[in-house]
């Protein structure tokens, strides 16, 4: 019987950070990864020869095709996706990006979909405007991930991010960790859960949320509710309403 290859989380150092929007009183975050985490896990997991990469427009979009030997089918697995042009180079921004997301079809940082809401406060020092009026963050304030753990599920279970000084500026702990025992885990699910009522209470309130400040607000607020993913999910709707 030929044994299929994992494809592995990403450790925190293959993880990048980029401001999506910047307030008076913090930043949300995001976190990614880039092309050349790609190319290196599929080499360690399918060997230099075992992948193969190549690129076709349809419809007038750049498509990426990833396509990985099975020694059981004796065939290339492909895998497809989009990409979408960057601000600087199309073409380039292009193949990148379609490249990343049919990365994700493979299995590659698929586990950043899990990521929880990531909200900084900021200091007013580390805050400028540009020459159009908005608001972004100074040139010298860089966050990065510094711990990163996973669940059975390959969900976040912690997430801690630092900025470029050491200084610890956002922490995610959920109720399950990839340390936690079977029993461990179990105990602390139980410990965490709420009835179904106050959820949807919960999730109400969300819904009312005017705004990114508000909606942090509550996050915080709510701590019983920061690792349960019927919750998070209505955050992560609410913070995109929020942002249009």
């Amino acid at each position: 019987m030929v044994m299929k290859k994992t494809i592995r989380t990403l450790r925190a150092d293959e993880i990048e950070c980029r401001v999506q929007k910047v307030t008076e009183k913090g930043c949300i975050l995001l976190i990614y990864k880039d092309a050349r985490v790609d190319m290196r896990i599929l080499d360690e997991t399918f060997g230099v020869d075992g992948w193969q990469r190549t690129h076709e427009v349809i419809n007038g979009n750049l498509f990426c095709n990833i396509e990985i030997w099975s020694d059981e089918k004796k065939c290339w697995i492909k895998k497809q996706d989009v990409g979408t042009e960057s601000n600087t180079e199309k073409e380039k921004g292009e193949a990148s990006d379609s490249f990343k997301r049919a990365g994700f079809n493979v299995g590659i940082g698929r586990e950043l979909y899990s990521s929880p809401f990531i909200w900084i406060n900021l200091n007013e020092s580390e805050i400028k405007k540009n020459t159009q009026g908005k608001l972004q963050l100074i040139s010298s304030i860089k966050f990065v991930v510094t711990s990163i753990k996973y669940d059975e599920n390959r969900d976040i279970a912690e997430l801690v991010i630092s900025d470029n000084n050491g200084n610890v500026r956002y922490t995610f702990r959920g109720s399950k960790t990839a340390t936690e025992k079977p029993k461990e885990r179990e105990e602390a699910k139980k410990a965490q859960e709420v009835p179904d009522l106050e959820l949807e209470m919960a999730i109400a309130d969300i819904k009312r949320c005017k705004n990114i400040e508000d909606l942090q607000e509550l996050w915080n607020q709510t701590p019983q509710y920061q690792s349960n993913k019927k919750f998070i999910a209505a955050v992560n709707v609410a913070k995109k309403q929020l942002q249009k």
